[in-house]
């Protein structure tokens, strides 16, 4: 027990330097990988399996007990990353068969995100800027995120010297450290100008956006900002940071823009990830990309 234990460990720290060095990963997506696999770990070592020895009848023993207590969601998830774990024992050598390979993941119902209408938007943005102190700010802000289709967290990062006006595009760093540009709206430049030259305070930062002490915007912060504006805009879906992305992507693909094009400027790394904004509200449709969205 104790050597199945010291290999589960030895070979646990290779695999999260693997993730980490090789497929640069974010801190936030490697503490997920490790936490599952811990479930296994700790199942493998009651059992005295070692990791290369593992077998498809106790990955489906982990299975059953997490079906128990965990929604279909975390159940695809955990086998998502076993699969990764022994894909990278593959690679190198370790096994010559992964015993994931034939365990069918849960079937999982994709619920629509919301999306807000053309005039929801509107009236976001346009509430936010009536706000007496930082409205400037926030409606740039909120510009940029549905104009662009940022996470939160590409968002507060963003810094002026991402900023390129004269090509119409901002430079955007994702997950893993990835970067990739996406078009930015005139609408969306102008109110960045806009803040720049008026209300911002005096920051030797380079971040963009920055609260009245000078300092970046924090995640909780953009959070806050975008559920009063949505409050005072009468606005009474379900909405968060992420939903000017979503309403994004659904406007984007409802426009004509392909799939491919959608997933590039979201930063997907995989199109089946893109592929939940296909069920569209076709209401939608009967607009053109020029019409409604700030890309046109």
């Amino acid at each position: 027990m104790a050597d199945t234990s010291k290999i589960w460990s030895r070979t646990l720290k290779r695999y999260e330097q693997f993730l980490r060095l090789e497929k640069n990963l974010a801190d936030n997506s490697v503490r997920s990988y490790m936490r599952d696999l811990a479930h296994l770990r700790r199942l493998a070592e009651e059992c005295d399996v070692a990791p290369e020895k593992v077998s498809q009848e106790l990955i489906e023993q982990l299975v059953a007990q997490m079906s128990a207590r965990t929604t279909p969601r975390t159940q695809a998830r955990l086998l998502s990353g076993l699969t990764s774990f022994y894909n990278y024992l593959l690679i190198n050598e370790q096994i010559d068969e992964s015993p994931v390979q034939n365990i069918e993941a849960p079937k999982i119902s994709r619920d629509l995100p919301d999306v807000l209408t053309i005039d929801e938007v509107d009236r976001l943005i346009s509430t936010a800027a009536t706000h007496q102190t930082n409205g400037v700010r926030n409606a740039a802000m909120l510009e940029m995120m549905y104009s662009s289709g940022l996470r939160v967290s590409e968002l507060v990062g963003l810094r002026f010297s991402d900023i390129f006006p004269a090509e119409g595009y901002v430079r955007v760093v994702g997950k893993g450290d990835k970067q990739r540009l996406v078009p930015i709206s005139q609408a969306a430049l102008e109110r960045v100008v806009e803040y720049r030259n008026g209300p911002r305070p005096e920051s030797n930062s380079d971040f963009l956006f920055v609260n009245a002490k000078g300092r970046p915007l924090t995640r909780v912060m953009v959070f806050y900002i975008i559920k009063q504006a949505a409050l005072q805009a009468g606005i009474t879906k379900s909405i968060s940071p992420h939903t000017l992305r979503h309403s994004f992507a659904t406007h984007l693909l409802a426009g004509g823009a392909s799939i491919a094009q959608v997933q590039e400027m979201l930063g997907h790394e995989s199109i089946t990830t893109t592929e939940i904004y296909t069920h569209v509200d076709t209401t939608f449709t009967e607009h053109t990309l020029e019409e409604f969205h700030p890309l046109g």
